[in-house]
Order: structure tokens, then sequence, then C-alpha cells
């Protein structure tokens, strides 16, 4: 064999060597991959089926419900526009309350509730994750009416 056959042979393993390599990656990142959609998002038919995804809001005040297990929650998540039945089992961040900011991770069943196996909660009264502060503004404009998400806050901001 000559010379250059050697390093055309060497060149093209190489490259089929990078290609399964990247193709196992790009495979592992889409697996992992979890989309976030609205309630409304939901409602109008928009979710994965058997397919995890992320779902943001606000936890509707008086919709918190525990079970005696104490870990055995169920919740609804709003947009103001659309609700959405949340089960979670699991303990829930320190800073989950109702109408708080939500995001929750999981799959919808074949009842139409979201289970949920993760929860996240805001981490400050000034912070909801951008997705959720984004649907609850389309919400709230769809509706005729403007209120940004910082605003629903309980406590007041402090001004520096």
């Amino acid at each position: 064999m000559k010379s250059r056959h050697k390093k055309l042979a060497l060149i093209g393993g190489a490259l089929v060597i990078v290609g399964i390599i990247a193709a196992l990656v790009l495979n592992a990142l889409n697996s992992n991959i979890a989309l976030y959609i609205s309630p409304t998002d939901v409602a109008q038919g928009k979710a994965p089926h058997g397919k995890a995804f992320r779902i943001g809001g606000l936890v509707k005040e008086g919709s918190l419900q525990r079970q005696a297990d104490g870990v055995t929650i169920a919740f609804v998540v709003t947009d103001t526009a659309q609700d959405m039945l949340v089960h979670y089992k699991g303990i829930l961040p320190d800073l989950f309350k109702e109408g708080k900011g939500v995001v929750a991770q999981g799959k919808m069943s074949p009842d139409g509730t979201f289970v949920a196996s993760e929860v996240l909660a805001k981490h400050d009264e000034n912070y909801m994750p951008p997705e959720a502060a984004k649907a609850v503004d389309d919400a709230q404009k769809a509706a005729g009416k403007h209120v940004s998400p910082s605003s629903l806050s309980d406590k007041p901001k402090a001004s520096y």
C-alpha cells in the first residue's frame, strides 16, 4: 500500500469516528431537552405526547392540596388565561407558595393532568422564570389587561 493510500485511509477512519461521536452527542442532547409550554398552549393541544416538557406560571390561590402522606401534592398552575392541574410526589422547594411563580417538569397523563417529576420555585419576590413571565404577560394581554409578573408579588419592591 502506498503512503498516499495510508493517509487517505487514516483520514477516512478519523472522519467516521468524528461522525459517530457527533451523532452520539446530538442524540444525548436531544433526549434531555425539555421544552417549555404554557397552560394555554397545553389547552390548545400543543403539548408533546409521551415526552417530558416544562409548564410554568403562577400557583393558583387556594388550589394546593396535600395528601395524608405529606409528599403527594396537587396544585393548579395558571397563566391567568388557562389553568393546568399538576400532580407531584416529592418534597417541594421552600419558596413554593400559592400565588407565586413555578416551573414544573414532567409529562401529561392520559386523564389530562400534568404529572411533575420536578418542581422549581422562584428565588425571590421579583423573579419569575422568563418563560413563565412571558406566558403570564401574553395571557393578560390577550385578556385585555396588563399586569407585569413582578407586580404580582405580595412584598413591596425596594428602591435603590
